[in-house]
């Protein structure tokens, strides 16, 4: 025992640096962070309301954490060897060794998030606020968040064989079902509604263009001619051809 105090001594003072050296590391990260503004940024997108479900309203905070933990395990790591206890030094080497996989499904999920928040505005855009515009900007970020779902899972090594089995079962029954969707009668129908679709989207995009003109040029303080049939003010003239009387006549 007395031969043992010294390794862990050792190991609580490496616990002690390591906690304060990533407060410190974090800290440092989540005011970075801040700085660039990244909480706004993505608030202001489309791919808020996918990492909120995560992150919460602040992903600096989050990604400063993470930071932490990780920076935090490497000193464990650290301290866990200098006990020079063989059973332990091997379950840390797994630990460590596990870690990448954890920082890529987390890339993976904030990559799907924000491609599903790109496809739904360009939907959006695309297709305007008509009933498949809504269904096209409902369905097709959720299958990329599906699909980012899977891979999480197989990169965390979370039932692999499953995962796959599920995963092929997934997108053979989505095939199969947009087969028989457009293939049996249903062509027809998918062709006016994707028709009726871009239609409005046309129509909303030229009345918004029409809107900003609008907007522009009352901005600009330039006086507006009045549309033909429009009365003039009181300030105006008499039309042509018309005398009016001096006053007192």
């Amino acid at each position: 025992m007395i031969g043992f105090l010294p390794n862990l001594v050792g190991f609580l003072i490496l616990l002690v640096i390591g906690y304060i050296v990533a407060r410190l590391v974090a800290a440092a990260v989540r005011k970075i962070l801040e700085k660039v503004g990244i909480d706004r940024r993505l608030h202001d997108s489309h791919a808020h309301r996918y990492l909120s479900a995560v992150a919460g309203d602040s992903p600096a905070h989050l990604i400063a954490r993470i930071v932490f933990w990780i920076v935090f395990l490497i000193f464990v790591f650290v301290a866990v060897g200098v006990l020079h206890i063989a059973a332990l030094t091997a379950f840390m080497y797994r630990v460590i060794a596990y870690l990448p996989n954890i920082v890529a499904a987390i890339i993976i999920f904030v990559v799907a998030a924000i491609l599903a928040g790109l496809v739904g505005a360009a939907v959006n855009r695309a297709m305007g606020d008509s009933p498949t515009g809504k269904v096209a900007g409902t369905v097709l970020p959720a299958l990329i968040m599906v699909i980012a779902g899977f891979m999480i899972l197989q990169q965390l090594r979370i039932a692999e064989q499953i995962v796959q089995i599920a995963f092929a079962a997934t997108m053979g029954a989505l095939a199969l079902g947009l087969a028989l969707a457009f293939g049996l009668g249903g062509r027809p129908i998918a062709q006016r509604m994707l028709e009726d679709a871009y239609r409005r989207s046309q129509e909303e995009r030229a009345e918004r263009s029409r809107r900003e003109s609008v907007r522009r040029s009352d901005e600009s303080g330039y006086e507006r001619t009045p549309p033909p049939g429009e009365r003039p003010g009181p300030e105006a003239g008499p039309p042509p051809g018309e005398h009016r009387p001096p006053p007192g006549l």
